[in-house]
């Protein structure tokens, strides 16, 4: 696939230099804050939503919180085990980052050694989007929008092809979706005894919380379970 990359008439390459060359023509404070946020800010925002999430499902309580609370765990986790997958796939393609192919690229961020596809911010990030739209759809089209942003930053920085993206993005979302019903039938009884438990019931529900089943299902889609009708929202795995 490497191959594929050395001729400035590829497509892929085309796009990486229109994307890239923005950088050149931006000020340096913007090129500075598109470093900083496509290499550490959007994987903390990932991070921040799930929590945000999470703490939505702790106050609103109900007979479904356990299993949203599951599908919640399950975000970083499909995140880390696309990484894991991410690792033999690197090692198979050996693409080299676009800097060592291609002359004039506006680079934002130096140091990057490893092979360039897929890229793991991609795969990072996309995998934690449709993860978090597995418990909740609004939360999780956020999420995705984000991932679509880094994306965006990834190429704009330099540091990867539009199809290093691209790959990342599949491979995130094959594993949040696939791995999704192994996933829950497995986390589910362990938040469930979480939340029987005399010192871990709070993680799932809040002290007050209602118990109400109509309740929670309450703007959340969760693998094996219906959402409130009243939400408007269906299940993502039925």
């Amino acid at each position: 696939m490497a191959g594929l990359a050395e001729t400035g008439s590829n497509p892929d390459v085309d796009l990486l230099y229109d994307i890239n060359g923005l950088a050149k023509d931006a000020p340096r404070w913007f090129d500075r804050v598109v470093e900083v946020v496509g290499e550490y800010g959007l994987l903390a925002a990932m991070v921040l939503l799930v929590l945000c999430c999470w703490w939505g499902v702790r106050r609103r309580g109900g007979d479904g919180a356990a299993v949203s609370v599951a599908a919640l765990i399950w975000a970083p986790l499909a995140a880390g085990i696309a990484v894991l997958v991410n690792i033999p796939i690197r090692g198979f393609v050996e693409r080299p980052r676009p800097f060592l192919d291609h002359q004039g690229l506006e680079v934002l961020v130096s140091g990057k050694t490893d092979y360039s596809f897929v890229s793991d911010h991609a795969t990072i990030t996309m995998a934690m989007g449709v993860g978090l739209f597995v418990a909740n759809r609004k939360f999780g089209l956020v999420g995705i929008g984000l991932a679509l942003v880094e994306g965006f930053c990834r190429v704009y920085m330099g540091v990867h092809y539009p199809t290093d993206v691209v790959g990342g993005f599949a491979l995130g979302t094959a594993v949040a979706l696939l791995l999704s019903p192994v996933a829950m039938a497995l986390l589910t009884p362990v938040t469930r005894a979480v939340e029987g438990s005399g010192w871990g019931a709070g993680l799932i529900r809040a002290r007050g919380a209602v118990g109400v089943g109509s309740r929670a299902g309450r703007g959340a889609v969760v693998s094996g379970g219906r959402a409130d009708s009243g939400a408007g929202e269906r299940d993502l795995a039925a």
